[in-house]
């Protein structure tokens, strides 16, 4: 399957139609169903030329929580991801695809 529109993938499972609050800044509250599932390792795809960003806030969170945190233009997070989720790592992801 192909999507278009960003995307997350929770526990094996993709949730379409993933919106943010500010456009291009992740904060905790848009990553919630991700923080829920209790991730070892979020992978964050920031879109074609890496536009998108995680606040200081949630690095900090995720640093508290024992989550590591990869930031990779998207092309490069879905290869990421995708290996350390065949290495059946506890991996959880949020893909920015619509630029």
């Amino acid at each position: 399957m192909t999507y278009t529109n960003d995307i997350k993938i929770i526990q094996g499972k993709v949730i379409p139609a993933w919106w943010r609050k500010k456009g291009h800044q992740v904060n905790i509250d848009d990553i919630q169903d991700i923080i829920d599932a209790k991730p070892k390792i979020l992978v964050l795809g920031k879109g074609k030329p890496g536009m998108m960003k995680s606040t200081r806030s949630l690095c900090e969170f995720l640093k508290q929580n024992d989550i590591d945190l990869i930031e990779e233009k998207t092309s490069i997070a879905i290869k990421t991801f995708n290996r350390l989720f065949k290495q059946g790592k506890n991996v959880c992801a949020g893909f920015h695809l619509t630029c």
